[in-house]
């Protein structure tokens, strides 16, 4: 198993995460992985602003296989 541990985009707290599944947004380039405390809250503007919220699969914040880092 394996995970990354890294700062949150929004709240630069760190935090541990799958690094294929976690929500991110790309800055120069880089994705820069979003914590599900962060996520949720930015969730919650976009639905009371009538957007979609974004998707977060179950396994973003667990560890991953480490065949699917290959």
């Amino acid at each position: 198993m394996a995970f990354c541990v890294g700062a949150c985009l929004v709240c630069e707290r760190g935090f541990s995460f799958n690094p294929i599944a976690v929500p991110s947004f790309e800055v120069d380039g880089v994705k820069e992985p979003i914590c599900g405390a962060c996520i949720e809250v930015l969730n919650e503007k976009r639905v009371a602003l009538g957007l979609e919220p974004f998707s977060i699969r179950p396994d973003a914040y667990e560890p991953c296989d480490e065949e699917e880092l290959l």
